[in-house]
């Protein structure tokens, strides 16, 4: 649909005619041939109407007007459709001024209810309530439509209101009704209500479908509570409800967020198992949950396997090239989908400049943001404006950067600053630093990754008082530090090793491996770099406090636990630090074997004592 809104500007379009209907003055034989015109003229509009091709109707409607037809109920059902899908509120509108004219909606039901239906996808609740009101005949399918609208906008007390005056008008709810309201409470983050409104379904005589408990999932997904995303998938197998497609996408976007790659696995045996493979959706699902779980090779052998490649499909795996570092190779599959005669959107760009960032590829950054709108006419967004600046910044074009943050067309946001600051930390700039700062704690000043930022640059200046002044400033804004952890998955179980919570059951063996490991990686020549303890406490002190970062932990614990041939993925909430990443370059030529590692930003993959990322992070 993305492509049929280029193509169709409103201001562009023509008005319909339907304001200046022809009254036909015909015979008998010419009103019977006339007829049998109609006739085939709305079969075509139906039939291009149920195929999605919408302008198609739009363009048979003119030709009917123009050769003398007056549209009836059974073409202006199937304009409305078209309006509908292609979101033109204005010929809606006019459409709907005809109706009125000549009388339609009076006995109607068909369209009044596609004008609700019209109103509330384009959301004007208030006209859709207008029409449903004057509607003489009242179908289920008003009703449902109406109740879906008003769920959907969070207007839930409207939305039970209308529920249970449908009683009154001897109609009784179906599984749509009922389903609109699950979705619109899982939308709305409101689990609880859209479960319990799956109980209340089972309590009217009716049973959940698949369609129900999907939209619970999918809501929990959009919500990014994707624990609850597949706790529910599990109350729905206990239902005996078979998964669908959608409910397979859904569920491996959860998989993703969590970066549950054994969970991910699972589903993926389950889609070969049920032919869901073959759905462009999931193999795009696929993509993504193999790329965030640390299994780049089995996301690019999805990719490949798909034989009608969509620019979802495309940008998904860009993006998976540019999560892991490989600038150039993003660049070059962008060049193949062009090729294949796929034009990018704003999405595919964000992907390429995230690929250059994470690669330092400035030149061909700066080229591929200029052709943004002068080869493929698309406004570059303050998500594209932040790609470029982390890029200058990070390759230490600090003054080129701040000078784009000056002229850049959109008023800077909290992560164009935070991009920014990030880079004054890496190449401890203070002066542009404070700068930045000022602006975030403005923008976000409950954000402790913020303040954390700059204690950290000023620590590394030996600055302490400002530290401490900033401890003060987070403390009277009842800012908190985030927590910090990395987990990593043993068989089935996860292993959560925290800053600040309880120590693992195996600490002590944990540790006792660690030093041993550090033992032999100093004989390597590894040093630890003490400047990324940010505490001001003595040197013999920080060493230790570097033993103790999580992602050392998790590595070293997946290490006494591995497989043989298996490489360790850890998974870490923050940034890791550069002592980290040292350490787990060493650890990857010490012990022989491959270490995904996913911070807060990318995924760095560790083998023979070289990181993927070639250190540009």
């Amino acid at each position: 649909m993305g492509e049929v809104l280029r193509l169709w500007n409103c201001s562009e379009v023509c008005s319909f005619p339907l304001l200046r209907p022809t009254v036909l003055q015909l015979s008998k034989h010419s009103k019977h041939v006339a007829n049998s015109e109609l006739s085939k003229k709305e079969s075509k509009f139906m039939g291009h109407s149920l195929h999605g091709s919408y302008e198609a109707v739009q363009a048979i409607l003119q030709k009917m007007q123009d050769a003398g037809f007056k549209p009836n109920s059974s073409s202006i059902t199937s304009v409305l459709q078209a309006v509908t899908e292609l979101c033109f509120l204005k010929h809606g509108k006019e459409i709907h001024s005809f109706v009125l004219r000549n009388g339609l909606d009076d006995y109607d039901v068909y369209v009044g209810t596609s004008l609700v239906d019209m109103y509330v996808k384009n959301n004007c609740l208030s006209s859709a309530q207008n029409v449903f009101i004057n509607m003489k005949n009242k179908n289920i399918f008003a009703w449902n439509s109406l109740i879906s609208g008003y769920s959907f906008k969070g207007l839930f007390e409207d939305a039970e209101r209308l529920l249970d005056s449908i009683g009154e008008e001897g109609i009784k709810p179906n599984l749509v009704t009922w389903n609109g309201l699950v979705s619109g409470y899982a939308m709305w983050g409101r689990h609880k209500e859209a479960l319990s409104t799956i109980h209340r379904i089972k309590s009217s005589g009716l049973t959940p479908n698949v369609v129900s408990w999907t939209a619970l999932i999918s809501g929990c997904s959009q919500n990014e509570n994707y624990a609850d995303s597949l706790k529910f998938f599990i109350q729905m197998q206990e239902e005996c409800i078979r998964a669908n497609s959608a409910t397979i996408s859904i569920l491996l976007k959860a998989c993703a967020g969590l970066s549950l790659l054994h969970k991910g696995e699972e589903i993926h045996c389950l889609c070969i198992r049920k032919g869901f493979v073959e759905d462009i959706f999931v193999a795009t699902g696929l993509i993504n949950m193999y790329s965030k779980s640390g299994k780049f090779k089995s996301a690019h052998e999805v990719f490949r396997k798909i034989k009608n490649k969509t620019l979802a499909s495309w940008n998904c795996m860009i993006m998976a090239f540019a999560t892991y570092g490989f600038g150039k190779e993003a660049i070059s599959l962008f060049d193949e989908m062009r090729g294949a005669g796929v034009q990018p959107d704003a999405i595919t760009f964000t992907a390429l400049l995230s690929g250059c960032k994470n690669s330092g590829l400035v030149d061909e950054g700066w080229k591929l943001f200029d052709s943004m709108s002068t080869d493929y006419n698309i406004a570059p967004t303050i998500e594209h404006f932040s790609c470029m600046v982390d890029l200058l910044g990070r390759a230490s074009y600090l003054d080129e950067a701040w000078d784009f943050i000056q002229t850049m067309p959109l008023k800077p946001d909290a992560t164009i600053w935070g991009a920014f600051l990030a880079s004054c930390r890496i190449h401890k700039n203070l002066a542009f630093a404070e700068i930045a700062a000022k602006n975030l704690f403005k923008l976000e000043p409950h954000n402790p990754a913020n303040y954390v930022l700059m204690m950290n640059l000023y620590s590394m200046s030996n600055r302490w008082d400002d530290v401490e002044r900033l401890k003060d400033l987070m403390k009277n804004a009842g800012v908190k530090n985030g927590l910090v952890w990395s987990w990593i998955q043993i068989d089935q179980a996860i292993h959560m090793f925290s800053a600040e919570g309880k120590p693992h059951t195996d600490a002590g063996k944990i540790y006792f491996e660690l030093y041993h490991l550090v033992h032999e990686m100093k004989k390597l020549g590894y040093e630890p770099d003490i400047s990324c303890v940010h505490q001001n406490i003595d040197e013999v002190e920080k060493k230790k406090l570097l033993l103790s970062h999580t992602e050392k932990l998790a590595i070293t614990f997946g290490l006494m636990n591995r497989k043989s041939g298996e490489p360790i993925r850890v998974i870490k909430n923050t940034r890791v630090c550069s002592d980290c990443h040292t350490a787990a370059k060493y650890m990857s030529l010490v012990r022989k074997c491959e270490i995904f590692m996913k911070d807060g930003i990318r995924f760095h993959h560790f083998r023979e004592g070289e990181c993927t990322c070639n250190d540009c992070w």
